[in-house]
């Protein structure tokens, strides 16, 4: 890791990027496409190649259609995801009028670290946590909760900002925008199509008609997309960013023990209410929002999906190894 520069990170944060932009509409046809297969063999055809012939003619009438909403999506995802990340953060913009302390903390991270200002949000709970969000330093954006403001001292708050201030720098924020705006858009749509699926079923009696299994399979095809290709996509997010941000708001605020110190506090109260039940924004946190439970289910230990973050303990670590750090 010594050998790999800020650099480093932002060209293969904007390779990343680019080919997570590519395989979201990609995935999903084919995902949508075996929805499709699927119900065709289980529609009564006769032979196979009938059922096959007949998913071909339907796949050409949808397909087109879905590849356009989902890379509308991407565009939208790029240009206004982070209003909905921020909105489902229940977080408010904070200004030099209603903050000034905490503005004036960011505005002198944002000098040193070389960047624009981002702006600033709080979200009104008294856990401690942080995230960054935007897609690039001139339109990037920092939230914090009111515990973290409140309950770290001034050099673990610079800490926390600076670590943040990395992730813009080093275009982790743009990655993880399109990711979770993509990822929540596929288990929106899966619930939509269900649920038309569903009242199709009670409508016509029970009897499952083409149409219905049809909604059924491509709510099915999604909700694969969002637990079971996204995460594997997750992999691609290095968790060494973490380490990367960490070293780098040492550097920037030339105390490794600010950020060390604000990290073993975190540890203790990082849920967020607001953010508990939304497991693809996890990623995005200093440290996941998420309640034990759900970190430690079956189901995320076998996805990966909330593995983006080394444990605290290593992270505190590797800031005692910098030089001049005294535990």
């Amino acid at each position: 890791m010594a050998n790999i520069t800020t650099y480093d990170f932002i060209d293969s944060n904007k390779r990343k990027t680019m080919w997570l932009m590519i395989l979201f509409p990609v995935s999903l046809v084919v995902l949508v496409y075996l929805a499709i297969l699927l119900v065709s063999f289980m529609s009564p055809s006769g032979a196979s190649y009938s059922s096959l012939d007949v998913a071909n003619r339907l796949a050409i009438q949808i397909l087109p259609i879905i590849s356009a909403i989902a890379i509308a999506w991407i565009l939208i995802s790029y240009f206004f995801g982070q209003k909905f990340i921020l909105s489902a953060a229940g977080a408010v913009e904070i200004t030099m009028q209603t903050a000034p302390e905490i503005i004036r903390i960011v505005e002198n991270i944002a000098i040193t670290a070389g960047l624009p200002m981002p702006k600033v949000y709080v979200i009104n709970d008294e856990s401690l946590n942080a995230f960054a969000t935007g897609r690039d330093p001139e339109h990037s954006y920092i939230a914090l909760t009111k515990g973290i403001i409140n309950k770290l001292e001034k050099p673990e708050l610079e800490g926390v900002i600076a670590h943040e201030m990395a992730h813009i720098g080093n275009r982790d924020i743009r990655l993880m925008l399109i990711m979770v705006v993509c990822i929540s858009f596929a288990t929106i749509a899966a619930e939509i199509l269900l649920r038309i699926g569903l009242s199709k079923g009670r409508s016509s009696g029970g009897k499952k008609g083409g149409a219905q299994l049809l909604f059924i399979a491509l709510a099915l095809a999604l909700y694969l997309y969002g637990y079971l290709v996204a995460p594997l996509i997750k992999f691609a997010v290095s968790r060494t960013r973490e380490f990367q941000a960490d070293a780098t708001a040492a550097l920037l605020t030339r105390n490794p023990e600010g950020i060390a110190n604000a990290l073993r506090k975190i540890s203790k109260s990082p849920v967020v209410q607001s953010l508990k039940d939304r497991e693809t924004m996890a990623a995005m946190c200093i440290e996941s929002p998420l309640p034990l439970d759900k970190r430690n289910s079956f189901f995320a230990k076998l996805s990966g999906l909330f593995a983006t973050h080394p444990p605290i303990e290593e992270r505190i670590k590797a800031l005692m190894t910098m030089d001049g750090y005294r535990n």
